[in-house]
């Protein structure tokens, strides 16, 4: 940021100059704000810059555009200037400024909250709209992040609700904010319709929609709807179904093959050799719930056997530990695998 400063200094009768005796001068300060939204800093109709002002009644604070004006205790001058490079870089890293955030950052007797390390260890992935901290909540989800990092290729099994697909898109919107990859691309099988999609009704888009919506859903959860569309029309990020991605190169892109239990053997491998040097891949899927001709193998099921010794590429199985929907799931999922075992017996 640039600045100018003016003190205010005062001369006696003798136009002899008076050195402020208080330790803590009144002073103007213009900050430059360069390299972000003034909408996403602000707020609409300036609510960001009214929590501003709340924090800092001693200051006016005057805003136009990308230049801020303050007057007031130098102290609290330079105080507010170090929170509001904070949260500058946060919204530039994150994409957003949430309210509570803001609440957190701007309150003075706060320590001022360091960002998050690049990798390793932190449980914090992404940071998403309406100031939502995505988070791993459970060990394998964890495990999951951690893997993603040492690996370039991870495969997330496991039930329903375990977060394996919310935790996965959230690594890739993490990736494109901090610029490892150009791109992200999200694909599942469109298996209801044998990848026949003619007989419904509408456009290619209006056919794909209810087979994507859950990573539209998780995207909207991390990326402002305005900022989601932009993305989606200039291709940084992609949703298409598993069939489209037949004779692509997918190099520096964070690419998600969800639900992969429904990808055939032909499939998968066809997906998995679309990898391209500078990409990451996540696999996740739940082998209790394929969806295939029952004379048609699982192309999951196969790979897991066929790649888990592959140096580079880790295989994490969730369980009904994992699962963060309402607690019934865990309960649902329990009566069902206990049903499954009584019928194996019988």
């Amino acid at each position: 940021m640039s600045e100018r400063i003016k003190i205010h200094l005062f001369v006696d009768q003798k136009q002899r100059l008076i050195l402020p005796v208080s330790a803590n001068p009144l002073i103007e300060k213009t900050i430059l704000v360069p390299g972000v939204d003034p909408v996403q800093l602000y707020g609409v109709n300036d609510v960001h810059l009214d929590l501003f002002r709340s924090f800092f009644p001693g200051l006016k604070i005057v805003a136009r555009g990308l230049e801020m004006k303050l007057s007031g205790p130098e102290k609290d001058v330079l105080l507010f200037e170090t929170k509001l490079n904070q949260l500058v870089a946060h919204n530039q890293r994150f994409g957003g400024l949430g309210e509570q955030f803001i609440r957190k950052m701007m309150n003075p007797n706060n320590d001022l909250p360091e960002l998050e390390p690049e990798q390793g260890g932190n449980e914090i992935i992404v940071y998403g709209n309406n100031g939502l901290v995505v988070k791993a909540r459970t060990p394998n989800q964890k495990r999951i992040v951690l893997s993603s990092f040492k690996n370039d290729m991870v495969f997330a099994i496991g039930p329903a609700g375990t977060g394996k697909t919310y935790t996965a898109v959230a690594l890739a919107v993490r990736a494109l904010r901090n610029k490892e990859v150009k791109r992200i691309v999200l694909t599942r099988p469109a298996v209801e319709a044998g990848e026949n999609l003619g007989f419904l009704p509408g456009d290619l888009k209006e056919k794909l929609d209810p087979y994507l919506q859950p990573l539209y859903d998780a995207l909207l959860d991390m990326i402002p709807a305005d900022k989601l569309s932009t993305f989606l029309e200039t291709g940084i990020i992609q949703i298409a179904p598993l069939a489209f991605m037949r004779g692509r190169t997918l190099d520096n892109a964070f690419v998600i093959l969800d639900e992969a239990q429904n990808a055939t053997e032909v499939q998968m491998k066809m997906f998995l050799t679309r990898m391209g040097r500078s990409a990451k891949f996540v696999i996740t899927g739940d082998l209790t719930q394929i969806d295939l001709p029952k004379n048609q193998p699982s192309g999951l099921g196969n790979a897991l056997k066929i790649l888990h010794n592959i140096e580079g590429i880790e295989i994490i199985h969730l369980d009904t530990g994992d699962v963060v929907r309402h607690k019934l799931v865990t309960q649902i999922l329990h009566a069902y695998q206990a049903a499954s075992e009584k019928s194996e017996k019988h």
